[in-house]
């Protein structure tokens, strides 16, 4: 009773906040900011908010980024901060870390899944296209893990696949069925069209992150001719809705300097993107290209340039292998997400395609102590050196290990890879790297 009580007045007193920030936002963030301090408990996400609080005295590029926010619809604005701030990223989470103490197992911030295998473009180098084209999960099936997920603290769901807009119905209708949860999508950016923003508007909890590989020749290099127009056509339609997107991008040897470059960074501003994902090439699958792999000295620009732009543009931007150092090392396996394939399997990683369930046969939290999950459990973080995060990428002998000692199956149903074929393929990568993380890890200190 005492727990519905607070939660009734925590609610209560988020809407009044977000009533008084919608009134006058750049008066207004400084003043709520203030409130927060004087009624939060002790040491309540202090970090968090030093961060918040100092963005708002420099009103820098960071600040900025927050009153983009405000050229939004207000609707998804406020469906945004409600789910994904408050939903997910606070109430969920404490209840995620309750439960995971008490079932010693890890509770994921995120869940990713993917609605179907099918696609209506080939990219080279895409993990995705190893699974096939025939794959789906029912509308039944996809609302059922988000109810559970839900009863775990979850409340942010990514969509991957293929490309999840070929199921754009059922991915609306679970936005319907589920309006307190927080849904992002990858997508190719192809199929977004007048009458899906449209529904966007409607059901006001559905994020596109729009995968752009570099400027036109690169992008179209890797996903075929025509493209990156339809990209921007769908941009200039979710800007023209004050829709929230953002962009995705997978950095490879060949397309870095394309999708590192300011002018890159100005045409994601200018076309209306909120926050940019980027994604170090993994040699998933037989048909992977290894030499797509950054090198050690293309991999040390990007974190650097990452790391300078993100205090100079007014975007979000985030990259997953070289940000460990943030997040304490490896986020997958259930520790802040997991990965669910269009046949079900429940994986730890999106990039690694190995598991003992499926989730046509067993709960959630069953998934999350079976014992691939339970081994990344209990040995992370994979290597104390957080910019060598990854089982596969930077450790591969640990990703072998765990994959041999669990009995976990490859999930792969066009063309099986054995453990041992995809570790070997990081193995000189994983050594070629070494010494210029161990550096740049010295220098953070």
């Amino acid at each position: 009773m005492a727990n519905k009580l607070q939660k009734g007045m925590q609610d209560f007193g988020i809407k009044q906040a977000l009533k008084y920030l919608e009134k006058d936002p750049e008066e207004n963030i400084p003043k709520l900011m203030e409130m927060v301090d004087r009624f939060a408990p002790q040491g309540w996400y202090e970090g968090q908010r030093n961060m918040i609080r100092k963005v708002i005295q420099e009103k820098g590029n960071w600040y900025e980024l927050i009153l983009r926010l405000y050229e939004l619809d207000p609707g998804v604005r406020k469906a945004f901060f409600q789910n994904f701030i408050f939903n997910a990223s606070l109430n969920g989470s404490a209840l995620q870390d309750q439960l995971s103490q008490e079932n010693n197992c890890n509770i994921p911030w995120a869940i990713l899944l993917d609605p179907t295998s099918a696609c209506n473009l080939h990219c080279t180098g895409c993990w995705a296209a190893e699974y096939g084209h025939q794959l789906n999960l029912s509308l039944e099936t996809i609302d059922s893990i988000v109810k559970q997920g839900k009863k775990l603290g979850t409340y942010m769901y990514i969509y991957t696949g293929g490309e999840p807009l070929v199921r754009k119905q059922d991915l609306i209708k679970i936005c319907e069925m589920n309006p307190d949860c927080e849904f992002l999508s990858f997508t190719n950016g192809t199929l977004i069209d007048e009458e899906f923003c449209q529904e966007m508007l409607r059901v006001k909890n559905f994020v596109p992150a729009i995968s752009l590989e570099g400027f036109e020749d690169a992008n179209d290099g890797r996903r075929g001719d025509g493209v990156f127009q339809k990209v921007q056509h769908a941009m200039k339609l979710l800007k023209s809705h004050k829709l929230p997107f953002g962009i995705s991008t997978c950095y490879t040897s060949r397309n870095f300097e394309d999708i590192s470059s300011e002018a890159f960074y100005d045409m994601m501003i200018e076309s209306g993107a909120l926050f940019v994902w980027y994604f170090h090439y993994m040699p998933v699958g037989n048909s992977a290209v290894p030499e797509l792999l950054p090198t050690p000295q293309q991999r040390e620009e990007m974190y650097k340039r990452i790391r300078h732009f993100r205090e100079t543009k007014a975007i979000f931007g985030m990259d997953f292998q070289n940000d460990g150092q943030f997040v304490g090392g490896c986020i997958a396996g259930g520790r802040r997400y997991l990965h669910i394939n269009a046949k079900g399997d429940v994986e730890p990683c999106v990039f690694i395609h190995y598991s003992n369930v499926n989730i046509h046969d067993c709960t959630l939290l069953e998934a999350l102590k079976s014992p691939i999950f339970q081994a990344y459990h209990d040995n992370q973080p994979f290597n104390d050196n957080h910019l060598r995060p990854c089982p596969m990428l930077e450790n591969p002998e640990k990703l072998r290990q765990m994959v041999k000692e669990t009995g976990a199956v490859n999930t792969d149903y066009q063309d099986m890879e054995s453990v041992d074929h995809l570790c070997d393929k990081c193995e000189s990568y994983a050594e070629n790297w070494k010494p210029t993380a161990e550096r740049l890890w010295n220098q953070k200190k």
